[in-house]
């Protein structure tokens, strides 16, 4: 059977916003998130971070960084864990297939862990993210963390202030609404 997912943005989402953030010591998990990530797992989520890394493109960091900072954020989400990641280490310039708001990576997701898109979520900090999440199929949540109070709530399903308050949304609307459809 297919499992439902909350996919995440990383920068902004679930961690302070450091633009191109190449250094673990530069890591600072919001509050409350390593709790909202054990609940959405508790109620049977599969938990996938959906990123993209510019700055490995940009040449100011290299995957072997972006690893050590994935580290560091594991170490700082214990014991809460990520299921997946998914990264497009892309510029935007380069039209990269996989890079966000594109699918690709959210739809790889669900074929590499088997998951319902119909039953999942997206949370994010930017437009992008919902974009992304809708065109997957999932019901989005903007967070007003990282670049959410400077982006349009206009695409994303809900709004929340910021990850606690999205992981209240989620686990209160799982059961009570069916998911929506979005015209891609």
């Amino acid at each position: 059977m297919l499992k439902p997912a909350v996919f995440l943005d990383r920068d902004g989402t679930l961690m302070e916003e450091r633009n191109y953030c190449s250094r673990p010591e530069d890591v600072w998990v919001f509050a409350h998130v390593p709790q909202g990530l054990q609940r959405l797992a508790q109620a049977g989520f599969q938990l996938v971070l959906i990123t993209n890394q510019s700055g490995i493109g940009r040449g100011y960091f290299t995957q072997a960084r972006f690893r050590a900072v994935q580290a560091e954020l594991a170490r700082q989400l214990a014991p809460a864990r990520l299921d997946a990641v998914y990264f497009c280490p892309s510029v935007p310039e380069m039209g990269d297939p996989r890079r966000k708001p594109s699918p690709a990576m959210v739809l790889e997701a669900a074929r590499d862990l088997g998951l319902d898109l119909a039953r999942s979520w997206f949370v994010g900090d930017k437009a992008i993210d919902a974009e992304c999440g809708h065109r997957a199929g999932t019901r989005t949540v903007l967070v007003r963390t990282g670049h959410g109070p400077g982006e349009s709530d206009a695409d994303a399903d809900s709004t929340a202030a910021n990850f606690t308050e999205a992981v209240d949304h989620i686990l209160q609307t799982r059961f009570n609404n069916p998911p929506v459809t979005h015209a891609h």
